[in-house]
């Protein structure tokens, strides 16, 4: 069963998308309409609005416009879980991000859109991110002039704020001069074979044996239910503990759970009655994306649990039409990148772009395993799992 699929706005690629947008000062907007600023009159509206057919407008999205938007999304080929409104709108229930998702209109109807939340920083001011608590982002547009003038409106909008920095996580190369790129990650995506008994000999042999282990000698067996959404939050944070770091405030899962346009999956391995690992993976056009993975202590060193569910998951998507996994992204020579090529997975650069918008903002480079950090990191692995928790809460604001 998939769980909160909105199959109503499904829409094909190529497809027509909605009706003409309507609405141009809808309530709830953020700050003013831009195409009354000046970056309007440089797309030929100088004076305010005439009408929809006279050019291209860029502005802020509306929540009621947030079903026509995604009909867009879902109809591009370039478009995301991280580009949808639910997204967003979960960011901003849990972590308190207001959203500032742009979209261009050209004729009345929309040919761009840019998800975007303004993101608190723990020493005061803003980072505006495309897309937070995502690992993809950036502009979709119908061409490259318009996914470069909703970089420009967000670039304005960040710095009237005074945003220091604006992130763009593209997957792909956005063609935008003038940003900084960044080279700190990579991802893990590969085409899904014709039949998910294909799905084993795309390990590596060492895997395959792991994987045989696991059924053969520890029993393993795979589920799926919506019920294991509790396990994989306190297991998530069990993980994120064992590796020294914050894991997510029970807020997010909670805002995931409630958002109808999010279409995802959970799977657990189980040892007998025991839940060794549950994964949530997050499902878009013919894409499936095993995003999160909690597991317990041992479920990996003994068992060879998250081993397991990445070919189970695999197999699941076969049989369920999609064509395309996704292991999310890893930094660049981590312990989890070397894991996913071992899964058989090759990494691909990914295409992080920033603009500095202040004179001391500089492109992201926090890592965990920094040297400096390494005696924090010791101390939150000793802490017990509550207090784990009610720190997470705290901090989870701060690490989008």
């Amino acid at each position: 069963m998939i769980y909160r699929r909105n199959s109503s706005q499904y829409v094909n690629e190529g497809d027509v998308v909605g009706s003409p947008v309507r609405g141009w000062q809808a309530a709830g907007s953020p700050q003013k309409d831009l195409q009354q600023s000046s970056f309007g009159s440089s797309l030929g509206e100088a004076g305010g609005i005439k009408e929809a057919q006279q050019g291209l407008l860029v502005r802020y999205s509306s929540q009621e416009e947030d079903e026509v938007r995604d009909a867009y999304v879902r109809a591009h080929e370039r478009s995301t879980v991280f580009h949808l409104s639910s997204w967003s709108t979960a960011v901003e229930s849990a972590f308190h991000a207001e959203r500032r998702d742009l979209i261009a209109t050209e004729g009345g109807r929309i040919v761009g859109m840019l998800p975007l939340s303004k993101c608190r920083r723990a020493i005061g001011g803003s980072n505006w991110i495309s897309a937070p608590w995502g690992v993809y982002g950036g502009p979709i547009a119908d061409r490259q002039e318009i996914a470069q003038a909703l970089v420009d409106a967000a670039m304005e909008r960040a710095r009237e704020a005074d945003a220091r920095r604006l992130d763009l996580r593209c997957l792909e190369e956005p063609n935008i001069p003038g940003l900084v790129k960044s080279n700190l990650y990579v991802t893990f995506r590969k085409a899904l074979p014709a039949t998910a008994e294909e799905v084993q000999g795309t390990f590596p042999r060492t895997e395959r044996k792991y994987l045989r282990h696991a059924v053969e000698r520890h029993g393993l067996s795979f589920e799926e239910g919506h019920g294991y959404l509790s396990d994989l939050h306190r297991l998530f944070l069990t993980s994120k503990r064992s590796l020294g770091s914050p894991g997510l405030p029970s807020a997010w899962w909670d805002a995931l759970e409630s958002q109808d346009g999010l279409d995802y999956v959970l799977h657990a391995a189980h040892r007998g009655s025991e839940v060794l690992a549950v994964t949530l993976t997050f499902l878009h056009k013919k894409e499936a994306a095993m995003y999160y993975v909690g597991t317990t202590p041992d479920a990996n060193l003994k068992y060879h649990a998250t081993t397991f569910l990445i070919a189970k998951c695999m197999e699941w998507s076969v049989e369920n039409g999609y064509e395309l996994f996704d292991l999310g992204r890893s930094r660049r020579d981590s312990g989890a990148c070397t894991f996913k090529i071992n899964q058989g997975f090759e990494p691909t650069p990914l295409n992080y772009r920033h603009a500095l918008l202040s004179s001391d903002a500089k492109v992201p480079s926090f890592t965990p395993s920094n040297p400096k950090t390494a005696l924090l990191r010791k101390t939150w692995s000793w802490l017990p799992l509550w207090a784990c928790g009610s720190l997470s809460t705290r901090l989870a604001t701060f690490l989008p």
